[in-house]
């Protein structure tokens, strides 16, 4: 059977047996021998646990019989009991808050939350708070703690666990110091851990107590550590995620945002934050990349130098080479931070850290890191795994990581410090070079219509099985395969950066307003230039010349480039490339407004891409000449040039490029709605267009489709359909908007909302 706590206190069986036996206290102390004062004491609940001669003196003197007498000792020990839980020890005592401690209010809320959750009997409440170094992890536990003190009036304690130490606490070292501070004494201390567990557990049940364990190493060091009653609160700190320990609520911090780091650095700055500027201090703010402990280095560095102003410091931190070197102020380093965790780290994953440094973009996937790690794919995600769990990287969405700014600062220095010149360089070349391979071939060729399915050297290790998926890689690497591609260009590897820009000429007119497109193709212009190819220097000035026609809007640079792409191509009799010229020149005189011209230009370069038998540049003019017709008001002959085009790519016979014909289709759909529209025809017209725009989201061609679907709205509108109009208008804006265009989106909302 389980024994059952007696509901009643020393004091009120002490007095309740001194009444029965009809004593006064003075008579009582007289017959015990125990003074007035320290029966007066014990009744009034003011010493809990006399000592064992004590109590048995008094049940001498009230003549108590066997079963009464052990009653009386057996609740004056648990009394001395929690007299040891109430006594001052100073041990494991909760450190100081800092007073300029600023922000985290919905972590803080979070941590409230812990504690006045409903309690699952068993089960003490456990949040764990990870992060990487610098984010103030302790500091935020602490500040939790002194702000829930009110809660646990049976105390709050704090360990730290030295869990990024060569040697951190062991559970039953830890255990002991959280005995002491209970009031265990050594002589009575358990030698094994499950005795010192047990204890421990015993003494905080149904205790209101709370337990910090700062700086926690494993799950085995802290289990033992944690209550099993329901009543205590525990909160954990760890810069591993400690993903085997159960039963916890789980906090993963994150850096400041810039509004409350640079409200931190003001704080500890103090009056002279007036005198730095609030621009400067907002460049400090940023460059920190929000880590706490950046900003208070830099606060100290400033406040312990009166001398130094604000843009000075930003000025040397804008050198990364040594920022690093400059985040230090006394015995608070952000290196020394970082290097903690990286110790911590098994070699080939310190290897692997440090080789990340020299990725180009800001992130990456397995398939990367395993190229520059030199290792397999496999053993690529256990050493990710690893870096992710000391903090040393982030991990995002679809299996992609990321350094915080100062933590790549900290693996580039580690690289120049551990690896030679001549391994990096080596390095930086294995990694350009898979990266050139995979946009060029295993991804970029698969929108050519001449190669249909690549097959690259590394396409079994990317999986790129389909276009949807190569435009995805192409799209979430940008960052990586772009760097690669300005390194080529700087080391002289023109025809790598030629093959890489031409293989992006179809694809770029799937991602038509990526911001890229201007640098990639001047690359490839360059570098068709240093190798003395004039008819491939054409091509990469038609697309420069289509980048200012479709994404830039800037029509007379248009015209510069195609004069020049048409003088290059016809020098080498390039006659592909003097169409090309021609359709963007029309492009861009159509909408000069100069039509007649426009169309002549769409009708020479139609003309000459049927001679060649390339029917997929034949449909782009033809769909360009409809458009030149339609602005010239002649929409009959428009609706006729756009249904024969259609026509064109529902025909399997007509050589369209299947693929060509899937992204030409909802365009050359749209065009007809648009001209049914204009025509009058808007039953028929809204059909078009709600096919249309269907066919564009599944084709991924969002700003056309934004475009249709407000076409589509104005003919509902004008046919008295306003619900719907409404909805038209409303999805433009959330398209417009999901590619970055805010005024647009701002725009169709407006109209939503003012539909009747």
């Amino acid at each position: 059977m389980v024994p059952i706590a007696d509901p009643l206190s020393f004091a009120e069986v002490l007095r309740r047996h001194r009444h029965a036996a009809r004593l006064t206290l003075e008579q009582l102390a007289e017959a015990s021998g125990v003074s007035a004062r320290s029966l007066s004491n014990m009744e009034r609940g003011r010493s809990r646990g006399p000592q064992h001669r004590t109590v048995t003196a008094l049940a001498d003197a009230l003549a108590l019989d066997e079963s009464a007498r052990k009653r009386l000792v057996e609740l004056a020990r648990d009394g001395r009991l929690r007299d040891h839980w109430t006594r001052p020890t100073g041990l494991c005592a909760l450190p100081r808050s800092v007073g300029d401690f600023t922000g985290r209010a919905l972590e803080l809320a979070w941590t409230n939350d812990l504690v006045h959750a409903d309690d699952s009997p068993g089960v003490a409440g456990v949040g764990l708070i990870t992060g990487p170094a610098g984010l103030g992890k302790t500091t935020f536990a602490v500040r939790a703690a002194h702000a829930l003190r009110a809660d646990f009036p049976d105390g709050v304690f704090f360990l730290d666990l030295f869990g990024m130490s060569p040697h951190p606490v062991a559970a039953g070292e830890a255990l002991a110091l959280l005995l002491r501070a209970l009031g265990v004494e050594d002589r009575d201390m358990p030698g094994d851990l499950p005795d010192r567990a047990s204890l421990y557990r015993s003494l905080l049940e149904g205790k209101r107590v709370l337990v910090v364990l700062d700086n926690a190493a494993s799950e085995e060091q802290i289990r033992p550590l944690l209550p099993g009653g329901s009543h205590g609160r525990v909160l954990i700190t760890s810069r591993r995620l400690l993903a085997g320990l159960e039963g916890v609520r789980r906090l993963s911090l994150g850096p400041l945002p810039l509004a409350e780091a640079t409200e931190l650095l003001t704080g500890i700055l103090g009056d002279r934050s007036a005198s730095d500027g609030e621009r400067a201090l907002t460049q400090l703010a940023q460059v920190s990349g929000g880590l706490p402990l950046a900003l208070r280095i830099i606060g100290n560095r400033l406040v312990s130098r009166p001398g130094w102003s604000a843009a000075e410091l930003v000025a040397r931190l804008a050198n990364e080479e040594r920022r690093l070197e400059q985040l230090s102020a006394g015995d608070l380093k952000i290196a020394n931070a970082f290097g903690m965790s990286y110790e911590q780290l098994a070699g080939s994953a310190r290897q692997l850290f440090r080789r990340l440094a020299l990725v180009p973009g800001r992130d990456f996937d397995a398939a990367l890191a395993a190229v520059a790690g030199g290792i397999s794919a496999e053993d690529a995600w256990d050493a990710l795994d690893e870096l992710v769990d000391l903090g040393l990287l982030q991990d995002g969405a679809s299996g992609r990581y990321r350094f915080h700014d100062l933590v790549r600062l900290f693996a580039r220095d580690r690289l120049q410090a551990e690896d030679t010149v001549a391994e990096r360089d080596a390095l930086i070349e294995t990694v350009a070079s898979w990266l050139l391979r995979m946009a060029t071939t295993t991804a970029g060729r698969w929108f050519e219509p001449a190669y249909r399915c690549p097959a690259g050297p590394d396409a079994d290790l990317t999986e790129l099985s389909s276009p949807e998926q190569a435009d995805r890689w192409l799209r979430v690497n940008v960052d990586n395969w772009l760097g690669a591609l300005r390194h080529a260009a700087s080391s002289g590897l023109h025809s790598a950066v030629l093959d890489c820009a031409e293989s992006m000429n179809w694809f770029s007119d799937r991602w038509m307003h990526a911001p890229h497109w201007y640098e990639v193709f001047t690359l490839g212009a360059e570098a068709a230039a240093a190798l003395g190819d004039p008819a491939r220097q054409a091509k990469q000035l038609n697309m420069l010349a289509w980048v200012h026609l479709v994404p830039r809007d800037d029509l007379e640079t248009t015209l510069r480039y195609t004069a020049q792409a048409i003088d290059l191509a016809t020098r080498s009799g390039a006659t592909v490339q003097i169409a090309l010229a021609h359709h963007h020149a029309g492009g861009a005189l159509r909408r000069l407004g100069r039509l007649d011209e426009a169309i002549a230009a769409e009708t020479q370069a139609a003309g000459i891409h049927k001679a060649n038998g390339d029917m997929d540049r034949y449909c782009q003019c033809l769909g360009a000449l409809g458009t030149c017709l339609r602005d010239a008001g002649r929409h009959t002959e428009a609706l006729e040039q756009y249904l024969d085009l259609l026509a064109l790519l529902n025909d399997d016979r007509s050589g369209v490029t299947p693929s060509v014909a899937v992204f030409t289709r909802p365009i050359a759909l749209a065009r007809v709605g648009e001209c049914l529209g204009l025509l009058g025809r808007r039953a028929e017209a809204i059909i078009t267009l709600t096919e249309a725009t269907g066919l564009m989201e599944q084709a991924q061609l969002p700003v056309l489709q934004a475009r249709s679907l407000e076409t589509l709205a104005a003919l509902l509108a004008e046919e008295g359909r306003t619900g719907e109009s409404r909805h038209a208008y409303a999805r433009a804006a959330e398209v417009y908007e999901d590619v970055g265009d805010t005024a647009e989106g701002d725009r169709c909302r407006d109209l939503a909302a003012a539909s009747p």
